[in-house]
This record gives C-alpha cells, structure tokens and sequence, in this order.
C-alpha cells in the first residue's frame, strides 16, 4: 500500500507533498484508506464541536495511526490537549510506542 502524508487544517496552506483534509471526517476517511507516514494536525477547525482533539480519539479507539504525528496548532491548549491524549494513549499501550508524536506549533500566517 502506497504511503502518503497527510496535512489536517481549514486555514493554512497545504504543505507540498501532503494530502489536504479541511475536517476531521476527510482526515478518517484518508486514514482508513491509506498507509500515512506523516499526519500533522490542527485543533481548531471550521466546525468547533469537530475538532482535533475528537479526531486522535477517534484514531485510538480506532486503532487508525501515522508512521509520524505532528500536531501543528496554534491553540496552544487544545494541541497541548492533542499531544498530551496520544502520549497517554501510548503509556497505556493503546497506540504503538514507536509512533513519534511532535508539538510543533505553527503560526496561522
């Protein structure tokens, strides 16, 4: 299966070689379909009760991850909130320890 890279935000520029999801329904669908080797990730999308936080849930309880996982938000809460649940989530060996997670926020311009 083909590898891709995945970029999940309503606001930003999509980075070059990276596949665009503007929600986190487009974001699932993609890592149902595919082997994503880098996913990085916003909190705060256009659909406020759909947001980047309810998206790593639906991963864990899914059991759908990215080689690689950046979580690229300015919200400095909310991505704190993202990263902090997938470092949790692999501690109590729900999620590959071997997936590298990063907080890296990036600015909105």
């Amino acid at each position: 299966m083909e590898k891709i890279n995945v970029f999940l935000d309503d606001y930003r520029a999509c980075p070059q070689g990276y596949f665009l999801a503007e929600n986190i329904d487009e974001c699932f669908m993609l890592l149902k379909k595919f082997k994503i080797d880098h996913l990085s990730l916003d909190h705060d999308l256009e659909n406020k009760k759909r947001n980047g936080l309810m998206l790593v849930k639906m991963m864990v309880e899914q059991q759908l991850f990215a080689e690689r996982i950046t979580i690229h938000s300015a919200n400095a809460g909310g991505g704190k909130a993202m990263y902090n649940y997938l470092k949790t989530a692999q501690k109590e060996r729900k999620m590959p320890k071997d997936i590298k997670i990063t907080l890296r926020p990036l600015p909105l311009h």
